[in-house]
């Protein structure tokens, strides 16, 4: 059974991005069949930092969206899609004009959205928004990015409050300049504890720690939402 994991947030700035590379990382070091499919034109991040396992889609054009669908129909897929800012609209007529969440039952695919934030006021609103539309119809998991915040006060009535049904996962912050070397690198996140080869350029090694202990943490923390690898 394939999974579609949609990652996305109508804020920009709150980490989708490095939330999609570390999923993505996660379903490969747990050797589950991955594949990244990149809806964000302006930073393309996937098909930067995962480009042999990634495709370019278009969100306002159904023909390039509905390869979604086909390819968790292909094969057995963990999909990771990763959503601009300001999406939303693009994706909800294609979930409804098409029925994708009525196909997704039929098929035993899984969908799960989750919905990127950071601490802001304007986050929590545009969150309530979302829960309120797609709480009852899909999974959701709310991120909170702890690299861009630590009040999530807001944020936490909302999920806590038990009107919308939601999970949530609580993302540590990696210190900002080791993430920026990881960025400025092109590397992957397996790149970026691994690669220590004195004629390329790489990490330090306490920034390779660093790294290591942040995707540690990480994972603990999708453990606590994802199923077991099979």
């Amino acid at each position: 059974m394939s999974s579609i994991h949609f990652v996305g947030g109508e804020k920009g700035g709150v980490g989708k991005s490095v939330f999609s590379r570390l999923l993505s990382q996660y379903f490969l070091d747990t050797a589950q069949t991955y594949r990244g499919l990149d809806a964000d034109q302006s930073h393309s991040t996937l098909a930067r930092f995962y480009p042999e396992f990634t495709r370019s889609i278009v969100l306002d054009s159904f023909e390039s969206t509905d390869q979604i669908m086909e390819s968790a129909l292909e094969d057995e897929l963990q999909i990771v899609v990763d959503l601009p800012a300001q999406s939303e609209r693009f994706l909800e007529r294609w979930l409804e004009e098409s029925g994708v969440l009525e196909l997704c039952e039929e098929t035993g695919t899984r969908f799960s959205y989750w919905y990127v934030v950071d601490d802001g006021v304007d986050s929590a609103r545009l969150l309530q928004r979302f829960l309120d539309r797609y709480a009852g119809q899909m999974d959701c998991v709310v991120v909170k990015n702890h690299g861009c915040g630590k009040n999530f006060t807001a944020v936490d009535a909302l999920v806590q409050g038990g009107e919308t049904p939601a999970s949530e996962v609580s993302l540590p912050g990696l210190h900002p300049e080791t993430m920026r070397r990881i960025d400025d690198l092109s590397f992957s996140f397996w790149a970026a504890q691994n690669v220590k080869d004195d004629n390329a350029d790489h990490l330090s090694l306490m920034e390779r720690q660093r790294a290591r202990i942040w995707l540690k943490k990480a994972y603990q923390a999708l453990g606590q939402v994802l199923p077991s690898p099979q």
